[in-house]
């Protein structure tokens, strides 16, 4: 980590009291990891499209065999990367702190991988197929899987389990998010942009519920006035140093 961005004493200090911490992630983690962003990913044979033509309902229901070869191209380049220490720093936050709810806008599962039990897939899981019709649950389908397969329960489409445009953010994890953010203490925010509603709106939601906010994030980004403090740093770096200290403070206090 660049030593011009030092661990604020507040920040640590805050961490190792606190009874609730909430993190919320962004494609920022996942990059370190080598998985391309949204807009990253367009490159090849995808480079004509812009992934809001691809990323329907409507896109779907139009050309199924398209839309689903381009999501398995996508987990093709997901399925090769692998937890970095942002990661699993982040699954060590939550067996070190009395209660920690991690709340991801990816849709890689890399944080599963590294260890994190409690996840709120804001966007779902690319890796996670579940019927158009609506049946209840996910469809194991084998892999590699070139045409979209059928639900076998009524034989209507296969999709992935991801959050289209157009489309509203699961009630459940929605609910448990703003649940979990409305009684935190402290509030991270990792690795994203804080543009895309409704997450980019959680740390106004915990800043107003008086929790302290932190942001982790290379960028500058729109959480000026909200964020109590802004580490211009790469998670992948920094998260491992703020565990360490975060873990000395508590056992100095035992």
């Amino acid at each position: 980590m660049d030593p011009a961005v030092p661990l604020p004493a507040g920040l640590v200090s805050r961490l190792a009291t606190a009874r609730h911490v909430v993190a919320l992630t962004g494609a920022g983690v996942s990059a370190e990891s080598g998985v391309p962003t949204f807009r990253d990913a367009q490159t090849g044979l995808w480079a004509r499209f812009r992934p809001e033509e691809l990323a329907t309902p409507e896109a779907f229901e139009a050309d199924p065999a398209m839309i689903w070869s381009w999501y398995e191209w996508r987990r093709e380049l997901m399925a090769a990367a692998a937890p970095n220490p942002g990661h699993r720093a982040l699954a060590e936050f939550e067996t070190l702190l009395p209660e920690f709810t991690l709340i991801t806008q990816n849709i890689d599962g890399l944080h599963a991988q590294a260890g994190s039990r409690r996840v709120i897939e804001f966007h779902g899981n690319l890796f996670v197929n579940r019927c158009l019709a609506g049946c209840d649950g996910p469809v194991d389908v084998p892999r590699p899987c070139p045409e979209p397969p059928r639900c076998p329960r009524c034989g209507a489409w296969l999709r992935p389990g991801v959050v289209w445009f157009g489309e509203a953010i699961p009630i459940e994890a929605l609910q448990t998010a703003k649940a979990a953010t409305d009684r935190c203490e402290v509030f991270l925010t990792i690795g994203t942009s804080a543009l895309v509603q409704p997450a980019a709106g959680l740390a106004l939601r915990a800043h107003d519920c008086g929790a302290m906010v932190a942001e982790i994030n290379i960028a500058p980004t729109g959480l000026n006035g909200v964020a109590q403090y802004r580490l211009a740093a790469p998670s992948g770096e920094l998260l491992p140093q703020l565990l360490d200290a975060v873990r000395r403070r508590r056992e100095s206090r035992s």
